[in-house]
């Protein structure tokens, strides 16, 4: 059975109770909820030998796609899509691991600078194979074209998000 049924089952007696309830767009939502929740648990799994969890992780990879491996605390936290509060805890965290570091910013001292520090690199490119082993398992048998049609069609799901 799948682990989605159940929902689709809630749902249905959802639509006979309220007919006006919007269906497609509740099983939209859900959907990326399930997809979430899994994508956060196998990647934690997969961390958690390297002494890391997901929501680290997205920091310290938004810190290595970025020129000279810096963000200040505001982009790192847009970046990532975490709450300025969480960013403190999670780059504490990260500063204490000693995997990144913070720097006072060139152009403003009120600003301080995230930056990965040479362990930070080392340890990212020590896990990447198995975050790309994870992502290719992922993402299964799905052909290019459904994927860069599904990144198309999530791409504009966000957008709309972003209007309200």
């Amino acid at each position: 059975m799948s682990s989605f049924l159940p929902t689709e089952q809630r749902l249905a007696i959802t639509c006979q109770r309220h007919p006006a309830f919007p269906r497609d767009p509740a099983v939209l939502v859900r959907l990326i909820k399930h997809i979430y929740k899994r994508v956060h648990d196998d990647a934690n799994a997969m961390l958690r030998p390297y002494g890391i969890n997901h929501p680290e992780y997205n920091l310290l990879m938004m810190l290595y796609g970025t020129e000279g491996y810096a963000l200040h605390a505001t982009e790192l936290a847009d970046a990532a899509g975490e709450k300025s509060a969480n960013i403190t805890r999670l780059t504490n965290e990260l500063c204490d691991k000693g995997l990144i570091a913070r720097e006072a910013s060139d152009e403003d001292r009120r600003k301080v600078t995230l930056v990965l520090t040479a362990e930070g690199v080392a340890l990212i490119e020590s896990f990447l194979p198995d975050v790309c082993a994870l992502l290719e398992r992922q993402a299964g048998d799905m052909q290019p074209r459904e994927t860069a049609q599904l990144e198309r069609l999530l791409k504009k799901f966000l957008a709309q998000l972003e209007r309200e």
